[in-house]
């Protein structure tokens, strides 16, 4: 499978485009510390520490939250409409060409 590409702005708001196989089985915060950002997905992506947190710019990730990453999103500081755990997010075809943004600390 082919790789895709996302952009990911950082805490500085700056944006950086990213390429990221589909077949590896990895989610968002997996990809964004493949690059070195500044995600550190302490619970080791299991939904449970908010470390991970970032902005998402599709209605479609939005309504597919699971009850345990909604009850961990809701303890995060600066929530946001737009607010998801980068480790919940399954990196595949469909994320090509979205906008993630990193929450701040």
């Amino acid at each position: 499978m082919p790789d895709i590409n996302i952009t990911i702005i950082d805490r500085d708001k700056k944006a950086h485009q990213i390429s990221v196989p589909t077949d590896m089985n990895m989610n968002l915060m997996e990809a964004c510390k493949s690059y070195d950002f500044p995600i550190e997905g302490i619970c080791g992506g299991m939904a449970m520490c908010a470390s991970c947190h970032v902005y998402v710019n599709s209605n479609q990730l939005l309504n597919n939250i699971s009850d345990d990453e909604q009850a961990m999103l809701s303890e995060a500081f600066h929530l946001k409409d737009s607010s998801r755990l980068g480790c919940q997010i399954q990196i595949s075809s469909k994320l090509d060409g979205m906008i993630f943004e990193i929450a701040p600390e």
